[in-house]
Formats: structure tokens, C-alpha cells, sequence
């Protein structure tokens, strides 16, 4: 008996390090790097189209107007407390991201917002949550990444503080394993549709999740549903499969498909209802170039086909 008595001690000691550890480690980081980024032209002009359309930064860091159609930006920057119906595991806000050096990143150095965007580590050391698509940025070409913070260093100071991030046990442990350094130079791609869909978040929402993960097998096929207030609206196919997929889609619909909200940009929107709601940003991705959305086009082809029926918008 006091055998058995002894082992339970130290299975239980032996746990309560393991956990202790798990809570204490650190996510893996490497020092921000020494730098300050040029802001000549070409940066500026190359940074704001990141911005603005590639990554869509302000489709999570912008002020939007979600009582509209399309969800137009309203104020650039200033950060978004996601709402609870989305099901995300604990309070996750979008940081201000403009050059306030109280409430926004005005104070942090140009090698720390590049650590930030490409390797999931805040000025503090944390990890931050993987909704921030940095597993993706990681990829993102060092002319860019550079590019792109020049550009946020340009950003009108707005002073909107929101509540921080604060993820559910064991998502916040979970987490931590998701940063990782950047290592030596990232070049510029070699495959530009690949780029555009990891740069814009193509396979984050167009991938079905079962507890936060990918679903393996169904990369692109859509089905994942997003919820805001009472409305919601749920990710297409965007396979090759003919039935269900993009198979039966010419290259010039795809291209026209985007493009035709060009003309939606600035007009007097409507409101939003449960058969026009959408998270997708149409807005921005429409100033692509047709060279650009045929690149993504054709990757997109060259993707598994998987029989998956959707309905985008679901009667409520």
C-alpha cells in the first residue's frame, strides 16, 4: 500500500511539472531584428496595396461597418474586439495598429512589428493568437514584409483602446507552439498565385474546422461558418470539383467575379441582410489586377477536387 502511495505522490509531482512547464514556456522567438525600414515610393505605394488588398489588414484591425453589405472599412487601423457569437476560445481583439504610440504600435520598432507580423510574437513576448495569419506571413517576402510595415508606419495615430486578447485554457498553452523564427532571407516568390492565396488567408476560411484545426482532406472546400449578431454566412468550394466546386468556372467569370465590385466600392451600399451578408472582402480584393486573379485562378485549379455541396447563405 504505502508502495502504491508513493508512486501516486510522484505521478502527481511528476504532472504538476509537466503543467508547470506547459504554462511557464515561452513560445519559440528570436530577437526583433535591428532595423528601420525604407519608406521611399515604392515602398509606400507597394506597402499600401499589402495593406489594403493582399492582406486586407484592415478586414481584422479596421473599423467596418458591419450593418452594410460587404462590410466597408470606416476608420483604417484602429482595432476590433471580435464579437462572442463567432465561437472563438475567449476574447480575441484585433489590436490598434497605427503609429498612436500609447494605444496603438507607435513606440515598437520597426524589427518588432516585422517579428509580429512574420513570427506571431508581441513587443512582450507573448504569442499571438493564430487568427493573426502569421503561419502564413512567414512566407511573405522580406521586400514585402518591409514594404508593408513602412507603409503602417504611415498611419494616422488613432487613440481607441480595446480589451486584450485573453484565450481559453487549453487553446492559451496550445498556442504557444505556433510561433517560430523566420530564418535567413525569404525571396520573392517563385509561384504568384500560391503567394496571393497564402498572403490573403484563402485556406483559413475556405477550409472546414473541427476544434479550431483544418480539417485534413477538405483544404479549400469550404463549409466554414462565420456568425455575426444574427447574421451568418458560410464558406464556398473553392475546389475544382465540377459539381460543387469552381470546375465549371471559366477563368474570365473568376476574374469578372471580383472585379464587378469595383464599381461597388465607394457607392452607397445596402444594408446588410441574411442573404447578402458576407465576410469575404469583395472590396478589396477587387482592385486585383486580371494577371493577378488568373494567377490565383489557376492555382486554385491545380488543387484537389473534393465534393463538398454548400450553401452560402442559409436561411436563418
Amino acid at each position: 500500500m504505502r508502495r502504491w502511495i508513493k508512486l501516486s505522490i510522484w505521478a502527481l509531482a511528476g504532472l504538476a511539472v509537466v503543467a508547470g512547464y506547459l504554462v511557464m514556456r515561452p513560445p519559440k522567438m528570436a530577437p526583433p531584428r535591428e532595423i528601420r525600414v525604407a519608406a521611399t515610393p515604392e515602398a509606400l505605394a507597394r506597402g499600401k496595396y499589402l495593406y489594403e488588398v493582399v492582406a486586407d489588414c484592415d478586414g481584422c484591425h479596421g473599423e467596418r461597418n458591419w450593418g452594410k453589405h460587404l462590410a466597408p472599412v470606416v476608420r483604417t487601423g484602429a482595432g476590433f474586439t471580435f464579437p462572442a457569437e463567432m465561437g472563438l476560445p475567449g476574447r480575441v481583439t484585433a489590436p490598434n495598429i497605427t503609429s498612436h504610440p500609447e494605444a496603438g504600435i507607435g513606440a515598437w520598432t520597426d524589427g518588432e512589428k516585422l517579428r509580429a507580423i512574420r513570427e506571431g510574437i508581441g513587443r512582450d513576448g507573448r504569442a499571438l493568437f493564430p487568427m493573426m495569419p502569421y503561419e502564413s506571413y512567414r512566407h511573405m517576402s522580406d521586400r514585402d514584409a518591409e514594404a508593408l510595415v513602412a507603409y503602417m508606419n504611415t498611419l494616422p495615430a488613432a487613440p481607441d483602446r480595446h480589451p486584450p486578447t485573453a484565450v481559453d485554457f487549453p487553446v492559451s498553452l496550445l498556442m504557444k507552439s505556433a510561433p517560430a523564427p523566420v530564418e535567413g532571407v525569404v525571396p520573392e516568390p517563385a509561384e504568384l498565385g500560391e503567394y496571393l492565396v497564402r498572403m490573403g488567408g484563402c485556406a483559413d476560411c475556405h477550409t472546414p474546422k473541427e476544434r479550431g484545426a483544418p480539417v485534413a482532406g477538405k483544404e479549400f472546400a469550404g463549409g466554414e461558418v462565420f456568425r455575426f449578431g444574427q447574421l451568418s454566412v458560410v464558406s464556398a468550394n473553392l475546389t475544382p470539383d465540377v459539381e460543387t466546386g469552381i470546375g465549371r468556372l471559366t477563368e474570365a467569370a473568376f476574374i469578372q467575379r471580383f472585379q464587378e465590385h469595383r464599381e461597388t466600392a465607394g457607392a452607397s451600399l445596402p444594408a446588410a441582410t441574411q442573404q447578402n451578408f458576407t465576410v469575404m472582402p469583395w472590396l478589396q480584393f477587387s482592385q486585383y489586377s486580371s494577371g493577378e486573379l488568373g494567377a490565383i485562378y489557376r492555382y486554385l485549379r491545380k488543387q484537389r477536387a473534393v465534393e463538398n455541396k454548400i450553401t452560402v447563405h442559409p436561411r436563418s
